[in-house]
């Protein structure tokens, strides 16, 4: 019945822990949302700053991977400018 006993003040412990843990990560994202509306409020576009926060997360080699696919995708769509589609062209030829 004793190792009961231990387990219990572990598992409690790492319940304390964990729940310390969600509270921090709560001030973080709220801080992060403060954040986020004062670059609103001097005028800068939120939704481009989470995509670029995204975006260098990511592995160069990644990102540079995803970009070749959007544009080949953009380009399949005919939704590239007509300088990059006349390449696009000759380079499928």
């Amino acid at each position: 019945m004793a190792d009961h006993g231990i387990a219990r003040d572990q598992l409690r412990a790492f319940i304390e822990r964990i729940e310390r843990l969600e509270e921090e990560k709560k001030a973080i994202a709220d801080d992060i949302k403060e954040v986020y509306a004062e670059a609103k409020g001097s005028g800068f576009d939120t939704k481009v700053m989470r995509q670029i926060v995204r975006i260098r997360k990511q592995d160069r080699n990644e990102r540079a991977e995803q970009e070749a696919i959007l544009d080949l995708y953009m380009h399949a769509l005919g939704m590239a400018d007509a300088g990059s589609q006349a390449e696009y062209d000759e380079a499928a030829e």
